[in-house]
Parts: structure tokens; C-alpha cells; sequence
């Protein structure tokens, strides 16, 4: 099944926060994640660079660190998120406020835009999506080993049911490799790059490209 971009919060069985995410495309394939000084940024790879004026929505920060959470996006919200964090904003109304403020991917396929944060704990993990028919954000309460995620495509909307119940992973480049093929995720096709934080013992997210 092809699910677009992919965002997912998890708790790992060692009581740490993990903020995923993934790129899958069919049309913009060549791709990368890129460690930046603030940021992980989703680039063209070299070569690819004029792959931009076909589509400017194709690169963007994807992962951001702002007070002590991780946030997760396909899009140019991920800087606007971390902003509102870092002015004292909670989770909810930093991602509702931004996202109705941008909207979804006024693009060819009226791509939706999505997003998640997580604490470092992983207790608790927020997921959104502005579609063209929708501006949703959930609150999730995390066990021990549970994931939830949204896609842009067909898994598209914040639910207990879009759950991976056996999540577990040692670090943050242990995460890219799992939202990259395995758990749930394994039954997505076309992935293409991660980026992933996952909190050490001392509650400081460290983050990965793959």
C-alpha cells in the first residue's frame, strides 16, 4: 500500500519518546535527509537540485528539537511549530494554530500537510493533518512499546486503530531503519529517506538520518 509521507510518536519499551518520520514518494524519489546546524532538512540529492522548480513543497526542515520535545513534519510547518513551542505554546495549539494558518499543499494532488510531537518520556505524543477536507489533532496517551502515526495518503487521519503495538527501538537510527521497513510500517511501499529523535536515558532527544 502507498501512504504518502509518514509522521509517528512512540514510547519505547524502555520509557522513551521517539518522533518518526518518512518520506515515500512515487514522484520525487531522489531525495535525502541532511543533518543541518538547527535542523534535519529533506533535500534533492545532488543532481537533482532543479527537481525544486517542479515542486517547492519537496524541500523542507522535517525534524525540529524546541523545549525539551521532538517535532515531526512533511512540510515548511515544521519551523512555525517549533517556534510556537518554544514561545510557551502547549503541543495542540501550537499544531492547530499552525496548520490551519498554512493548510494543506495547494500542489497538483492538494497534498496534505502533517505532523507530531512527542515528549522525551514518550507519555504522550500529539498527531495532525490538514487536508482539504479537514484540520484534525489527536493527544495519545503512549504505553511501553505503542506507536501511532498519520499518512498523507489513505492512512490519513489521527486514530487508535493506525497503532504499531510492538514498537521498540535503541536509538534514533535504530527508529529510521524501523519506520523504513519494519513493524507496520514494513507494508508501505516506496520509502525513500528517514529522519528520526529518539531521548536518551538522561531525556535528551538525539537524532538520525537514513
Amino acid at each position: 500500500m502507498y501512504v504518502g509521507r509518514i509522521v509517528a510518536v512512540g514510547r519505547t519499551c524502555s520509557g522513551r519518546g521517539a518522533g518518526l518520520y518518512r518520506v515515500s514518494s512515487r514522484s520525487f524519489p531522489n531525495r535525502e535527509a541532511k543533518n543541518l546546524e538547527r535542523a534535519i532538512a529533506i533535500v534533492p540529492k545532488p543532481g537533482f537540485e532543479n527537481d525544486i522548480q517542479k515542486n517547492p513543497y519537496i524541500a523542507y526542515h522535517c525534524l525540529r528539537l524546541a523545549r525539551g520535545f521532538a517535532i515531526v513534519s512533511n512540510g515548511s510547518h515544521t519551523d512555525p511549530i517549533a517556534e510556537k513551542i518554544d514561545a510557551g505554546l502547549p503541543p495542540r495549539d501550537a499544531l492547530a494554530g499552525v496548520m490551519l494558518a498554512m493548510d494543506y499543499e495547494h500542489d497538483s494532488l492538494d497534498t496534505p500537510r502533517i505532523a507530531g510531537i512527542v515528549t522525551p518520556d514518550g507519555a504522550a505524543g500529539w498527531l495532525a493533518i490538514v487536508r482539504k477536507d479537514a484540520l484534525l489533532v489527536r493527544e495519545f496517551a503512549l504505553r511501553p512499546g505503542q506507536a501511532f502515526y498519520v499518512c498523507t495518503y489513505e492512512r490519513n487521519e489521527p486514530s487508535l486503530a493506525q497503532e504499531d503495538s510492538s514498537f521498540d527501538v535503541a536509538s534514533a537510527a535504530d527508529a529510521c531503519d524501523y519506520i523504513l521497513g519494519r513493524g507496520v510500517f514494513a507494508d508501505f511501499e516506496k520509502p525513500v529517506s528517514a529522519a528520526c529523535a529518539v531521548a536518551d536515558k538522561d531525556g535528551v532527544f538525539q537524532t538520525a538520518i537514513a
